[in-house]
């Protein structure tokens, strides 16, 4: 358990189904089954669900405002199916989250990096289609690398 000055900070694992997003990526993953191995890591009672790696998923990640949180998300993430070469990037910057990864690094283009996170064709094209329609395309990117 993680203590502050306003009280304990818990993270904990739940069912991946308790998750918000679950419904989110289970819509837009080429290959849904592979949330059998998925867990709801949940912090500040907001469970947040964590993909694995597997089948054409090749790695994930989440992002944590505090380190604290991103190291204590790593350890209960560890030894699970599907989360294999755990890591935790710190961020350099005050004001981007640091963040957890698992898996292969992924690739530059918003295409391959589509692909690498396991998301289905119609997801990709959804993604690109949204982010060329607006003229403010980085505020799509902000929400999530992972997310097309």
């Amino acid at each position: 358990m993680l203590t502050t000055s306003g009280g304990p900070l818990v993270v904990t694992a739940l069912h991946a189904t308790t998750a918000y997003d679950y419904e989110y990526y289970r819509s837009r993953l080429a290959d849904p089954a592979i949330l059998v191995d998925a867990v709801a890591i949940c912090v500040f009672r907001a469970p947040l669900l964590a993909v694995p790696a597997g089948g054409t998923r090749r790695g994930g990640y989440m992002s944590f405002d505090l380190v604290t949180l991103a190291m204590a998300a790593r350890d209960l993430l560890d030894g699970r199916p599907g989360f294999p070469d755990l890591r935790v990037r710190w961020s350099p910057y005050r004001d981007t989250c640091h963040v957890v990864e698992w898996g292969a690094q992924p690739p530059a283009d918003d295409v391959s990096r589509g692909r690498f996170y396991g998301y289905s064709p119609k997801s990709i094209a959804d993604f690109l289609a949204a982010k060329t329609s607006t003229t403010s395309s980085p505020a799509l990117l902000s929400r999530s690398p992972t997310v097309p």
